[in-house]
């Protein structure tokens, strides 16, 4: 059986005229458990970012150190300020502790109700409730299994459209049967929670009447992606550089011509070039056998790193998932919502063909890192060897 491991992410829209979201996610990976918290701040603006920061920060750091939700809800209460109009400490939450199996439990406090996708499909969860200092805050045990997804919202989410394009919002049936129609196999957790928001923004016809965030989280197997970019230095050594790169498991992704051509000579095999261009700004891609993707270097790199920005954006709604069949969109593909880990095999060999050219070494590896550091905020586990 393939090892199964969590990914999580979340997309948020800010109430109209606010520069601050009143809905903080907040994420803890600690050993096998993973721990995801979102939190609503009573109002909006900054107040209510305040309230909704404490506290999934405060819950996120309790529960994933095994700390009772009873122990949590008091020290929440004990320490968010009270909201000199309303008089109240308030923020509603949504918290997920759960390992790598899919086994943990959910807390839930006055947010929409979460949703379970199974085989496609949203279900209920059975929840019980707990009487905590006077709040009702219940619990459901988490039992999930490969492939199904936990999508948490605020309430945002159902008061998408009222008084606009809808009379009385999008209630949680309809958000089910939106999700039962849209979300497709091999969707990731951000493009689910991307998705959801996108719809509840057209709903909101672009002009938010609440803070709207949705965070998600999946029970998915394990894919490493080892991609090499560039000829290692010592020529001589081409050999033994590549078959470390061959001996990793997952799928391989070579970028560059140079590269290409060392691999494929490596492999007793030849690079066979595409003629179409589905992006006039991306070279096209080429085919080896025996490796998964084949792409120009620098170029698709940069392209890629553009992608990567856009693509961390939590405010961003484009979809999440990448159709075109360029260099750079099948990259994207591959390492932001196929792959859970990706290791680097980085040549430092000065490319002879960029000589004259703004292309230096140094491009090179400042790309890869700046592409490291968003692939880790994406939860990819990154590795990178320099040759």
């Amino acid at each position: 059986m393939a090892a199964l491991c969590l990914e999580s992410g979340y997309a948020s829209l800010n109430k109209k005229n606010e520069e601050l979201c009143g809905d903080c996610v907040e994420s803890i990976v600690s050993g096998d458990y993973t721990t995801l918290v979102l939190a609503d701040g009573l109002g909006s603006g900054v107040k209510a970012n305040i309230l909704s920061t404490l506290t999934s920060k405060i819950l996120c750091t309790m529960v994933a150190n095994e700390i009772s939700i009873e122990e949590c809800v008091e020290t929440i209460l004990q320490s968010l300020p009270v909201c000199k109009v309303r008089g109240v400490a308030y923020s509603t939450f949504s918290v997920i502790h759960m390992n790598s199996r899919g086994e943990g439990v959910l807390f839930e406090f006055d947010n929409p109700q979460a949703i379970l996708v199974r085989g496609g499909k949203c279900r209920d969860l059975d929840r019980t409730a707990m009487q905590i200092l006077g709040k009702t805050v219940y619990k459901a045990d988490l039992a999930l299994c490969k492939d199904d997804i936990l999508v948490v919202m605020s309430d945002g989410v159902i008061h998408a459209g009222i008084g606009m394009t809808l009379n009385l919002g999008w209630q949680r049936p309809e958000v089910m049967e939106f999700l039962d129609e849209n979300v497709k196999p091999g969707m990731s957790a951000r493009a689910v929670a991307c998705l959801l928001v996108g719809v509840c923004n057209d709903l909101y016809l672009g002009t938010p009447g609440d803070d709207t965030t949705v965070a998600a989280i999946k029970v998915r197997e394990k894919l490493n992606v080892s991609l090499m970019i560039g000829p290692p230095v010592d020529k001589t050594k081409d050999d033994f550089y590549i078959s470390r790169f061959l001996a990793e498991e997952g799928k391989k992704v070579v970028c560059g011509g140079t590269s290409s051509q060392i691999v494929a000579r490596h492999l007793h095999t030849s690079v066979r070039a595409s003629f179409d261009f589905p992006d006039k700004d991306v070279p096209p891609i080429g085919f080896i056998d025996g490796i998964d993707l084949t792409t120009e270097g620098v170029l698709t790199m940069r392209r890629l790193l553009e992608l990567s920005e856009k693509y961390i954006n939590v405010h961003d709604l484009t979809p999440k998932t990448f159709t075109k069949k360029d260099g750079a969109s099948l990259l994207a593909q591959l390492l932001f919502e196929e792959a859970t880990s990706v290791h680097f095999f980085v040549g430092q060999s000065i490319n002879a063909a960029h000589q004259g050219l703004p292309i230096d070494i140094t491009m090179k590896l400042k790309l890869v890192e700046s592409l490291a550091a968003n692939l880790k905020k994406m939860g990819k586990d990154v590795a990178i060897d320099y040759d």
